[in-house]
């Protein structure tokens, strides 16, 4: 056998299958899940997608010489083909577990960190990265907006990938010396099996609210919630939120061991003496950690969330014995594009982007903001193209009973009119006695903002967060609101 041949069933190690043809013993040259690289000597697992069935492509692959089939459907072969079938009760399942023998099992060489739950869980896995590498930790990262790799940046596709992408990093991270990986475990991600085939170090439990519930996606709350419970059954170590309603139903059968955090007195880690910081152009917190740890933090974010993802960092970091004078230090330092990022434009007010792209994600920032009493809450926001038009409906509702003043405008219209969406929004809006101005593109809306802008003032750019692009008729042009602001005050500054 050669260095680039591997076993089948050496891949097959771990899984409950039957060999309903050929031999298991067979040697092949490469794994694939997409039928596009199917080549003559791999092995090709035969994905059931939402759009297409890998199962359909059987004739082309055994034209193309493929040596194993791995099925979890009645597959008809030519009686005189010599290829090896494989049949399993899930094919994703299969895949995680095919592609991590393949990958040669490398998160058995890292300690993979995994972050479930409706909100906090792109903040809360940047905060432990930048408090364990601040401890001397090498650090990867895999998430919504990207994964790290040492200095390489990889856009994201999905928050967790597909179970073959994944072990393919994770091999990936092992050969660039990576100890650590923090990563955002989707429920859409764990109903999926991609998160199969290895064990977590420890799994985290931030919150739960509806979400992701529709085609395509969760059947109903109760299946999203069994979702997000998966992984505790699936990592040594569990960290949770005591004062989430739903935390007992989440880690219903749970194998791991546990410890919690909030703002209950009985959590092994709380927060109390919460104080409000608002500084020129910042807004963020001071709260004082109790229980397992006794010390005081300052975080650069505002509100209770704030205080639940610093937490969620640090008792993470606790567990890797990180000391407490490099926890505070790093979450001071800690920013996060696109989650409540504060960009320094004026003294007399305070800008924020965020990526609150729906009512639930927008109710909590607004709320939020309000408890730092501004002169004005002023939201900027659009609603994304063919999508649901009820989340129009509700995002305008919500920011024009907590908002000032909402300027409605364009976010990603895809294949719709941007007009016809910002009168869905102005539907909600009017539901409310809330204040508006429609300025369709989204510079000059940003620019009114900011030309506007009172003392005491707090304006939200909400929508976007991270992205650096704007989606009109299937084109992505380039639109980052960062350049914006920075190409208006240049504007201003050259009138001057």
């Amino acid at each position: 056998m050669t260095e680039k041949e591997y076993c089948c069933r050496d891949l097959l190690a771990g899984l409950s299958y039957e060999c309903v043809r050929g031999n298991v013993d067979k040697c092949v040259n490469e794994v694939v899940y997409d039928s596009r690289k199917i080549k003559e000597g791999c092995l090709f697992i035969c994905i059931c997608g939402y759009n297409t069935d890998g199962h359909s492509y059987i004739p082309e692959a055994l034209e193309k010489g493929v040596s194993v089939l791995v099925v979890q459907k009645d597959a008809e072969i030519p009686k005189d083909s010599d290829v090896t079938v494989i049949r399993v009760e899930d094919t994703r399942y299969a895949m995680a577990f095919i592609a991590a023998a393949y990958f040669g099992h490398p998160a058995d060489q890292l300690k993979v960190i995994g972050i479930t739950g409706t909100k906090g869980k792109t903040t809360s896995t940047y905060l432990i990265k930048s408090i364990l590498e601040s401890a001397g930790y090498k650090v990867g990262l895999i998430g919504t907006i990207e994964t790290i790799i040492g200095d390489t940046h990889i856009p994201s596709k999905n928050t967790t990938p597909e179970s073959f992408v994944l072990q393919e990093t994770f091999r990936r991270m092992v050969d660039a010396g990576i100890e650590i990986v923090v990563m955002e475990v989707a429920s859409q991600g764990l109903k999926l099996h991609r998160t199969q085939g290895f064990v977590f170090e420890v799994g985290i439990f931030t919150n739960l609210e509806p979400d992701h519930i529709g085609p395509n996606e969760h059947a109903s709350f109760e299946e999203y919630q069994a979702c997000k419970g998966l992984l505790f059954k699936q990592c040594r170590h569990g960290i949770v939120n005591k004062d989430d309603e739903h935390m007992e139903a989440v880690l219903k059968g749970h194998t791991c061991d546990l410890e919690t955090y909030g703002f209950d007195k009985t959590a092994d880690l709380y927060a109390e003496d919460l104080k409000l910081i608002d500084k020129p152009g910042e807004l963020g917190v001071d709260f004082h950690v109790k229980g397992k740890m006794d010390f005081e933090v300052e975080v650069p974010t505002p509100g209770r969330f704030s205080v639940y993802n610093a937490l969620t960092a640090i008792a993470v970091c606790r567990h890797f014995r990180v000391e407490i004078p490099k926890i505070k230090e790093a979450l001071l330092k800690a920013h996060v594009k696109g989650r409540i990022e504060m960009v320094p434009v004026s003294d007399k007010f305070t800008l924020i982007i965020d990526y609150a792209h729906n009512a639930m994600s927008l109710n909590s920032l607004l709320s939020t903001l309000k408890e730092y009493h501004p002169a004005r809450l002023v939201c900027v926001f659009g609603c994304g193209g063919n999508r649901s038009r009820l989340r129009r409906y509700e995002m305008g509702e919500v920011s024009g009973r907590l908002a000032d003043l909402t300027i409605i405008t364009s976010d990603n219209p895809r294949f719709e009119e941007p007009l016809a969406i910002m009168a869905d929004i102005k539907t909600g809006i009017d539901k409310t006695d809330g204040k508006y101005i429609e300025i369709c593109d989204r510079k000059e809306a940003i620019a009114y903002a900011i030309d506007h802008g009172q003392p005491g003032d707090i304006i939200v750019l909400a929508g976007k967060g991270h992205e650096d692009y704007q989606e009109i008729k299937g084109v992505k042009y380039p639109m980052d609101e960062r350049v914006l602001i920075a190409e208006i005050l240049q504007e201003r500054a050259d009138r001057s």
